[in-house]
């Protein structure tokens, strides 16, 4: 996951790295209740199995994996005298999470620490934001809305998000990436979609596809 730019609304993201999908993504503050948000979009787009969390170093993100996946426990009564001891939000054995944090010095950087945070038995390669870091320049090379120091900038949030949601389902359905390599039974190397690659679909789509896929709601009785 990811959280970036300098100023006003932020564009947080949640990506899958072994598909290169991009899950889910909030324009919001750098506050508490969108990072909460975020999490918990991204956990109901997953199944059971709760995948390697790795952010960078915003505290939201560590508060908003205990509020999802966390486990209360209540301390019972001793009978002794004075105030009980408070309940307390732990992790479940199977949350694992790490952070990559860089650490700067008059604008340079300086260092990089990978810590984990929750479970166990993660491995060092595992710990690594790059794949979303790039991720975040190709936002900015395909996508003026988001590039920095340019007029081209979203002013208004609502479009933005709209144009956000155009671009990242065209990435994950019709765009081949070129981390996706393969070769097909003419021995030809290939490239899937992320959507192809994590299985959601069988092919890669064409824009008329996308544009002419029909979407059923489900109303709740």
């Amino acid at each position: 996951m990811e959280v970036y730019e300098d100023d006003g609304p932020w564009m947080w993201v949640a990506f899958a790295t072994n598909c290169r999908l991009i899950v889910t993504f909030i324009i919001g503050p750098r506050k508490q209740y969108v990072a909460d948000e975020l999490v918990k979009l991204t956990a109901d787009c997953l199944s059971e199995t709760i995948p390697v969390y790795v952010t960078d170093g915003l505290d939201f993100y560590k508060v908003a994996l205990l509020n999802q996946y966390g486990v209360r426990i209540e301390y019972p009564k001793t009978g002794k005298r004075g105030r009980p001891k408070n309940p307390k939000i732990v992790p479940p054995e199977d949350l694992k999470y790490a952070q990559v944090v860089k650490k700067r010095k008059g604008g340079k950087l300086q260092k990089v620490v990978r810590k984990v945070i929750f479970g166990e038995d993660i491995e060092q390669k595992e710990i690594s934001t790059n794949l979303i870091e790039r991720q975040n320049l190709t936002f900015r090379q395909d996508n003026n809305r988001v590039s920095r120091k340019t007029i081209g900038f979203s002013k208004v949030v609502k479009e933005l998000v709209n144009q956000m949601k155009l671009y990242c389902t065209h990435f994950n359905f019709c765009r081949e990436h070129g981390g996706l390599k393969y070769k097909d039974e003419r021995d030809v190397e290939c490239k899937n979609t992320p959507a192809k690659e994590c299985g959601i679909t069988d092919s890669k789509w064409t824009l008329r596809d996308l544009l002419t896929f029909k979407c059923f709601k489900t109303s709740v009785v």
